[in-house]
């Protein structure tokens, strides 16, 4: 299979990614599991610009680093363990966005998790989103980390980094990733008014 379709998606919500202002210049990236093969994923090729991305761009890869596609000039995005290590810990999981949204960003830098304010980060996200320890970008700790603070919900932050959503569907995964940039943004808008009120998980 050549997974035109997959790569087309990927590319697609990239893209989004992009333009929705997830992510900056070639930071962030997106994955995708293969159907038929569930040791194995297409991501985002690294350094390349959103703007010109093609779906022949896209690398096929498997969960141990094994290249089965990568096209001339390209390679696997610089956090290809993080995806691998979700998708190797998650059977669920068909999709991972990751991205450097702003404001839960700015959450991340200064390590705090987004608290359960508003009623929707329950059934989207699974409740408050909390933030992975710090390692450096690209290795098997950051994976790890990521990894085990995710848990149960649908998406973390990652320390001084970004923002790792999870989902059973490309969409979802995204939608996660849009959610928890409304929540800080909400919530530091909050904070210039007066103290946000945390509710309770149902």
């Amino acid at each position: 299979m050549n997974y035109q379709t997959i790569r087309q998606e990927i590319v697609d919500y990239a893209k989004r990614m992009y333009d929705e202002k997830l992510v900056s210049a070639t930071s962030g990236n997106i994955s995708v599991r293969l159907p038929d093969r569930p040791d194995a994923f297409a991501i985002t090729p690294g350094s390349e610009s959103y703007l010109r991305m093609t779906a022949e761009r896209i690398v096929i890869m498997t969960i141990d680093g094994e290249l089965l596609s990568c096209p001339e000039g390209a390679h696997p995005s610089s956090e290809w363990r993080l995806h691998a290590e979700l998708y190797r810990r998650k059977e669920q999981v068909t999709a991972v966005v990751h991205t450097h949204s702003p404001y839960a960003t700015a959450f991340a830098s200064v390590r705090e998790e987004i608290p359960l304010v508003l009623a929707e980060m329950q059934p989207w996200l699974g409740g408050s989103v909390e933030v992975a320890p710090y390692a450096a970008l690209g290795t098997v700790e950051v994976a790890q980390n990521s990894a085990n603070t995710i848990g149960t919900k649908g998406a973390c932050l990652m320390a001084n980094h970004g923002v790792v959503a999870v989902a059973n569907s490309l969409d979802l995964a995204y939608v996660r990733a849009c959610y928890v940039e409304d929540a800080a943004k909400i919530i530091h808008l909050a904070r210039c008014i007066g103290t946000p009120c945390e509710i309770a998980m149902r």
